[in-house]
């Protein structure tokens, strides 16, 4: 049997190597851009730079739900930025998210250009700016700002804490594994619990914490993050799967799921949006690759 040692942190920590595991050619522990990169700016109002991971599935969704209610100043161009090539490193992409994260948002409708980052902070600022998806009288307003602030809160415990030990990390250890996915299926709880008694999160009408919470916690939910469904037994979640299902049948968030989509089955990916148009012709099983 082969001894362990125990690892044994240093008085002052030091980055000498790259830590191993999915990402890790981009990680650093400073921010700032790493090269000059000017970011494309297209014909609408809204310009979006994201990848359609859970927290830029947030914003499209948002966007496509908000031209279904037809307000045609939420069209917008949503620009590729293909984080394990570093793309959140260019210096245009940083001047709008110091934090180089995804998605981040230019609205340029107005005199002078609104830079937005942050997911939920992004869906707070479209909900406002287009008098949808936000309550306006209390007590559901400040229902659905706490659920949305729940999401951004949790999600880091799943994404960074379950699904980096459990999926990405270059080992499997037992402790990091139990400690998330227990914290994962208490939250997991949380919701199916409040979903028991309420149609939607914020009680009985369709809201931004929906929006948000639904690219994570859905997605959990149906087996598509980190090939999990088995281990966390998500369908005992009945009223979670219920929530699922019911968001997911929404023409909207099955447009939103697609863009800026990069993986999956070539007819699910529209790699940019431009034009409602694009759904129908330039999915990337109508382009060249």
């Amino acid at each position: 049997m082969t001894e362990t040692t125990e690892y044994k942190p240093a008085s002052v920590w030091t980055w000498d190597k790259e830590s191993g595991g999915r990402f890790a050619n981009i990680n650093r522990p400073i921010a700032g851009a790493t090269h000059d990169k000017a970011l494309p700016v297209g014909k609408h109002p809204l310009q979006l730079y994201s990848l359609a991971t859970p927290n830029g599935v947030k914003v499209t969704v948002m966007l496509e739900e908000l031209l279904a209610l037809g307000h045609e100043g939420a069209e917008y161009d949503a620009w590729l930025i293909r984080i394990n090539e570093g793309d959140q490193f260019g210096s245009d992409f940083v001047d709008i998210n110091p934090n180089s994260k995804i998605p981040a948002l230019m609205d340029r409708s107005g005199e002078t250009p609104v830079r937005v980052f942050e997911s939920g902070s992004i869906l707070f600022y479209l909900a406002e700016k287009f008098g949808s998806f936000l309550p306006t009288e209390q007590p559901a307003r400040t229902e659905c700002m706490s659920w949305l602030f729940w999401q951004m809160g949790s999600a880091p415990y799943l994404g960074g804490g379950f699904g980096h030990f459990y999926a990405y990390a270059p080992t499997k250890m037992e402790y990091p594994i139990n400690r998330f996915a227990m914290e994962t299926k208490r939250q997991l709880d949380v919701l199916d619990r409040r979903l028991a008694d309420n149609e939607y999160l914020a009680g009985n009408s369709y809201t931004i914490a929906d929006i948000a919470v639904w690219p994570w916690y859905g997605a959990l939910a149906k087996g598509w993050l980190y090939e999990a469904a088995e281990f966390l037994q998500v369908k005992e979640y009945k009223n979670l799967q219920r929530w699922t299902d019911h968001i997911g049948e929404r023409t909207p968030v099955q447009r939103g799921r697609m863009v800026n989509r990069v993986f999956g089955e070539p007819a699910s990916q529209l790699h940019e949006r431009h034009d409602a148009s694009d759904f129908d012709t330039k999915t990337a099983d109508k382009t060249p690759a």
